[in-house]
């Protein structure tokens, strides 16, 4: 009988493979067609194209579902919730209005990415800050912040829909919401990628106190956790994992749900293991996304539109499962 461990071990290793072929697949797929041979014959526009466009849309992709799996483990983990998600803090919604603000009044991708980042950042401070209120040290208390919070920048988000230029600016706004890679390029992923692997490195590395939080707070004080600062640390990390991602991406629904909730279900445990099968399987999940929403149709269609089509029978297969077992 294979041990918990190595059948992690293996799922690891399998999900490292797919990912690997996937990114592959995803240098060479595209309206412009590329070829092994031109590349290693050093043509020009193959090599433009292939270095300006490919490259840095199949890193982020892959890089980028890495990151939104690893932190949808950690919301998850720390909130004891399978169905938890970096919406539960108001990262997304506050990334929508930022990106909506930088649109209207900023010129360039540059400032829609810096403006998105800065108002995930502002959202997520603003729930923190709102939790820190309360003593108790309870974890509902953060869901109630964020819900607050998204509420507040669902509205900013209308008003400045509102003043919006219908023709132009309101359908970038709304393009955007709807989540793509089709705007990433070297030039702006730098920064982002960088910061963004700081944060998940951060969120390795405290793998054991995460794995702590799950348990019922009366347990973790006694074996001398600070559960109120450690909570507060490891939710930023993963905030400004997720922050980073969805600056240079726009909104990707489900990723950050699907990739470790089906990692929990094919190891049975929450573990370190388990964490690093969540964050492969959410690069696989972006990174072929992103291969159907360039292949799919004549025109490129958003990202979401495929990891929706994912999500949503997932949940009706949990409905399904949850029922049966009752």
């Amino acid at each position: 009988m294979v041990s918990p461990t190595a059948k992690t071990k293996m799922l690891c290793a399998a999900g490292a493979a797919l990912l690997a072929a996937l990114a592959a697949a995803s240098l060479f797929t595209g309206k412009y067609p590329l070829t092994l041979a031109g590349l290693l014959a050093g043509e020009p526009m193959q090599l433009q194209v292939f270095w300006s466009l490919r490259f840095s849309r199949t890193v982020v992709g892959a890089a980028g579902g890495f990151a939104l799996g690893a932190a949808g483990f950690v919301y998850q983990t720390v909130f004891r919730n399978p169905l938890a998600s970096p919406d539960v803090i108001g990262v997304s919604s506050g990334a929508s209005a930022g990106a909506a603000a930088g649109i209207l009044f900023l010129q360039g991708a540059a400032g829609v990415t810096l403006a998105a980042f800065g108002g995930a950042l502002a959202a997520v401070g603003l729930a923190l800050g709102l939790s820190a209120l309360d003593r108790s040290g309870r974890h509902s208390t953060i869901v109630l912040a964020g819900i607050a919070v998204h509420a507040l920048a669902q509205t900013v988000l209308m008003c400045l829909k509102l003043t919006a230029d219908p023709e132009r600016e309101l359908a970038s706004i709304e393009y955007w919401i709807m989540g793509s890679l089709n705007g990433v390029t070297s030039d702006a992923m730098g920064g982002s990628l960088a910061l963004c692997a700081v944060s998940v490195g951060a969120l390795f590395l405290l793998h054991r106190q995460i794995l702590l939080l799950a348990a019922e707070e009366g347990e973790a004080r006694m074996l001398g956790v600070q559960v109120g600062r450690l909570r507060l640390a490891v939710l930023l990390a993963a905030t400004l994992a997720v922050a980073c991602v969805v600056s240079l991406t726009g909104l990707i629904s489900f990723v950050g749900l699907l990739a470790p909730h089906a990692a929990r279900m094919l190891t049975g445990r929450s573990s370190l293991g388990t964490m690093l099968l969540g964050g492969l399987l959410g690069g696989v999940l972006l990174t072929g996304a992103d291969i159907l929403a360039r292949s799919a149709a004549a025109v490129e269609l958003p990202v979401s539109i495929f990891t929706s089509l994912l999500g949503a029978p997932f949940l009706i297969f949990l409905i399904l499962r949850g029922r049966v077992r009752a």
